[in-house]
């Protein structure tokens, strides 16, 4: 059951928190900017994500505020200034950049506030955060208003003109570690996410090989009571069917021996087992072991058997 609503007929302020609380988590662009007098601005915003490499472009919007229509000093510099440092953060700068989010008098440097460095950058005129992994220097390609209303957005279209990213960040083969950028995402209202540990995992799924498919999963494993949407996701993933012969030779795996063995009085229970095994084989990697559990008739077995 889902409760529906009309974004017309309820309340913006209500409209804004449904949508930062499902369309989550948002990575933060911490952006710099300076107004005509060279004073540097820096205001995070969730807004935000990059939408092409080729070229390189980084979009964030910054919305009227709901609750007066009012615009922010980031919006205003830009508008004078066309160019922009967009800072990532993570973990370890977390707390130093809810304090720029404080609505400080125009000319008050969040830099001063926050207790974070500005470093010159050196295509632009904003600074970039000496303390976040990863600076994307960029030039403001366009600025592209939704309304005129509180709570709509201002686009900012941003070219990369230069990027600067820490070097501890990257592991051994070259690549960025997951782990060592230990990134901060925004959720609804107060709440953030990190992005580190058992948060963090790998979901490969080759887009030049046609898989099995979810419809042709026989519909018994498929209305599986134990197997989960992402258990049969995996399943329907995987590249082909175990082959007859390979499903009828693992008859003599230990697990399956030991199963049949342990619910042959009892069906039901067998069947559950079958699929609670199965499920525990996607849990280790084991996607084709599951597939030849899952196939297998272990019921008329048992039925044969007796």
């Amino acid at each position: 059951m889902h409760l529906s609503f009309d974004p017309k007929k309820i309340k913006t302020k209500e409209l804004h928190q449904y949508l930062l609380s499902t369309v989550a988590p948002r990575p933060i662009a911490f952006v710099s900017t300076v107004n005509e007098q060279g004073v540097a601005n820096l205001a995070p915003y969730s807004f935000f994500n990059c939408f092409s490499s080729n070229p390189p472009i980084l979009i964030f919007s910054s919305n009227r505020r709901v609750r007066d229509n009012t615009t922010k000093h980031t919006l205003h510099n830009v508008e004078q200034h066309k160019e922009v440092v967009v800072n990532i953060v993570n973990y370890p700068i977390l707390r130093q950049m809810a304090l720029t989010s404080v609505e400080f008098p125009e000319g008050i440097s969040e830099f001063d506030k926050s207790g974070l460095t500005a470093v010159p950058s050196d295509l632009v005129k904003p600074p970039r955060v000496k303390e976040s992994i990863a600076n994307f220097e960029c030039v403001v390609k366009d600025i592209q208003s939704l309304g005129d209303h509180g709570g709509a957005g201002n686009l900012v279209i941003c070219e990369v003109v230069k990027l600067h990213l820490a070097e501890h960040i990257f592991d051994e083969e070259g690549n960025i570690d997951p782990e060592k950028t230990d990134l901060v995402a925004r959720m609804g209202r107060a709440f953030y996410c990190r992005a580190n540990g058992n948060n963090v995992f790998p979901v490969i799924q080759p887009v030049n090989v046609i898989p099995i498919g979810w419809d042709k999963i026989p519909e018994q494993i498929r209305k599986s009571e134990v197997l989960t949407g992402n258990e049969l996701g995996t399943l329907a993933g995987y590249e082909a069917f175990p082959a007859n012969e390979d499903v009828e030779s693992f008859r003599t795996d230990q697990r399956i021996v030991r199963l049949k063995e342990s619910c042959k009085n009892n069906k039901e229970m067998l069947r559950r087992q079958q699929h609670q095994l199965a499920s525990e084989m996607i849990a280790q990697g084991k996607v084709d072991a599951a597939w030849k559990t899952l196939l297998l008739d272990l019921v008329k077995d048992i039925e044969e058997e007796n």
